[in-house]
């Protein structure tokens, strides 16, 4: 039987580097990979966490981690069914420990999680013909927060970078970072390692280039002399990448021995079955979530990749994921979720008028007054009270203010509000309008 621990935060889960020692004594600094430095309370507060994730009450709560030899560590590793070696050492140790007895609350999550990912890493992997152990590498990446960004801009449950991102064809912009995607991005880092894997025919070495770039693995190989096995040219590896290899073995043990220390994984309630529907419109979560009534944390989890809560469908039609049961409701009232609070969407002029100088002023600036004229205009200025020139200003400027516009057919609020830089919501405070009903040929004021 499995048990479940709640364990205290022990100082090592947060500690960014350890110190190994190597066959001849030497002691060495490796970096953590980033997944080791994050709070496990943040991760609980992901929408998936919390709604379908929850400690198994069936479990005994025990705080023990049962002692295990070396020999054991080698035999359960050399047991797993796959095709990349994996290899016991001092450093592999330290990781290992990172999970079973520092971050056994984190490790409960991830176990979790994974019910969430796993299979689209694992789909995205069989294409590519490519091992599924690497469907661990997201656990040290990311944790598996599909909205994870680390301080060099890495983005995603792959940590791709931007420019390695946009060459294998995902879209970056101020609206939409595919990079979040668990879908897209699952199969742009597949066919990124199935190409590394071609450079250097050694998984190891490919999950090193993955990790701190194919020039630093080359670096390390020539200053080796010319070494392709990755712990030959461990040494000559930045220090994060040193601890990146030990890190992706420690978790393939932890994700499948996590029994024998004691661990059990959060309880994993199914999410509901999802689907696409492709928009070809601008439309705010607030909108979908308005008309159709869904949780808008919800809308954001399935859809992670709109950094603004905007599915850019103006630009091309874009794909949003929605729960099944609301796909059919999201298509009768399409039309209408888009007029719903069309504020919720910045408006963006597409034309814009820059005012000219009238002929009046450039008559006045081209001809030079003379002095007659100018005691002249001097006199009837004098001649008007300042109440009447305040009176005349106030006037003239209500009447250039104002501004009306005859309804065409098929023509909504929100799209008068669009062509007339205004918002939907003035334009119903100047014509005293409730709801979005206006008829064609009526005229209504936009200013």
């Amino acid at each position: 039987m499995c048990f479940y621990v709640l364990p205290q935060e022990l100082y090592a889960q947060y500690q960014e580097y350890e110190v190994v020692t190597d066959g001849k004594g030497n002691r060495m600094e490796i970096d953590v990979p980033k997944s080791f430095t994050f709070e496990v309370d943040s991760l609980l507060e992901l929408y998936h966490a919390k709604t379908y994730l929850k400690a198994d009450s069936d479990c005994s709560m025990m705080n023990y981690d049962p002692e295990t030899d070396r020999e054991t560590f080698i035999e359960r590793l050399r047991r797993m069914p796959t095709i990349m070696e994996m290899p016991y050492n001092e450093e592999v140790s330290v990781f290992i420990k990172r999970y079973t007895k520092y971050g056994r609350k984190q490790l409960s999550y991830l176990l979790g999680a994974a019910n969430f990912y796993m299979p689209i890493f694992e789909q995205a992997l069989e294409v590519y013909g490519l091992p599924l152990e690497l469907r661990y590498l997201p656990v040290i990446e990311s944790g598996l927060n599909p909205v994870a960004v680390s301080r060099s801009g890495a983005t995603g449950l792959w940590q791709l970078m931007l420019a390695t991102a946009k060459q294998y064809g995902l879209e970056i912009n101020s609206l939409v970072d595919e990079r979040r995607d668990p879908v897209k991005s699952s199969y742009a880092a597949a066919q990124f390692l199935s190409d590394l894997y071609r450079i250097y025919n050694d998984w190891y070495l490919v999950i090193a280039a993955y990790n701190c770039g194919p020039e630093r693995v080359n670096k390390a190989i020539h200053r080796s002399g010319g070494e392709t096995d990755y712990w030959k040219i461990y040494p000559y590896l930045p220090k994060e990448t040193r601890g990146y290899v030990p890190a992706f073995i420690a978790a393939n043990y932890a994700m499948n021995y996590y029994c024998e220390h004691n661990i059990c994984p959060m309880r994993t309630d199914l999410p509901m079955t999802s689907d696409t529907v492709m928009v070809d419109k601008d439309i705010h979560f607030s909108q979908i979530s308005g008309v159709l009534g869904i949780d808008i944390e919800h809308v954001k989890a399935l859809n992670p990749q709109y950094r603004k809560g905007v599915v850019n469908g103006s630009s091309g039609p874009a794909p949003l994921r929605l729960p099944s049961s609301y796909v059919g409701r999201f298509i009768d009232n399409e039309d209408s979720i888009a007029r719903y609070n069309a504020c919720a969407i910045p408006v963006k002029r597409s034309e814009v008028e820059v005012p000219k100088l009238g002929n009046t002023r450039t008559a006045q600036q081209s001809v030079k007054p003379t002095g007659k004229q100018t005691e002249r205009t001097s006199r009837q200025t004098a001649g008007k009270s300042v109440s009447q020139l305040r009176t005349n200003g106030i006037r003239q400027g209500k009447s250039s203010a104002s501004q009306s516009v005859k309804i065409k057919q098929g023509q909504t609020l929100s799209e008068i509000a669009r062509q007339n830089n205004t918002t939907v919501d003035k334009i119903r405070k100047l014509n005293n309008i409730k709801g979005d009903n206006i008829r064609a040929g009526n005229s209504i004021r936009v200013r």
